[in-house]
């Protein structure tokens, strides 16, 4: 009995961690979905870098009480995949939405950034977020227009004053 306790003990430290370490984490119900479609969805998530993993609830909400995270025993009911995102908190929601749109058999339960826990609305407002990536494109974007014009500007004034056209 004392092994299983242990047992125990060491899945809800893990998942303790998880959560401590993740960006972003995605309660996910995938009831409907085939053996297919899951082989698919985690295929998908081993791509972006998601961890996806089916926990027991209890283990999770222990997890979650030991962290002080409050609310979300409510949305636990039920079988429940957990998605952690280690290194972009988009990802998970984007590809769980994505799956959620496609399939339209399964839905989010709730997610949860920067340890507090957050509806299926902030989670879907996460997913059509743009990535990484494409933020820092803009801002490169940004900052490379402003240098543009400036240096077009500067041209100008030094082809104006050589008598240039």
């Amino acid at each position: 009995m004392s092994n299983t306790l242990e047992i125990k003990k060491q899945v809800v430290s893990g998942i303790k961690e998880k959560l401590e370490k993740a960006q972003s984490v995605v309660f996910y119900d995938y009831r409907g979905l085939t053996v297919e479609q899951v082989t698919k969805l985690r295929s998908e998530c081993r791509k972006a870098g998601v961890e996806y993993v089916v926990l027991k609830n209890t283990m999770v909400e222990l997890a979650a009480k030991e962290l002080g995270i409050e609310g979300l025993d409510d949305h636990l009911k039920g079988p429940t995949a957990v998605a952690f995102g280690m290194t972009d908190a988009v990802a998970p929601a984007k590809i769980l939405s994505n799956y959620v749109k496609e399939i339209k058999k399964t839905e989010i339960k709730c997610g949860i950034m920067n340890g507090s826990v957050i509806d299926v609305k902030a989670v879907e407002a996460l997913a059509s977020m743009p990535s990484r990536e494409v933020l820092i494109a803009r801002i490169m974007g940004s900052m490379m227009s402003s240098v543009s014009k400036f240096v077009y500007c500067l041209e100008a004034i030094r082809k104006k004053q050589a008598g240039e056209e």
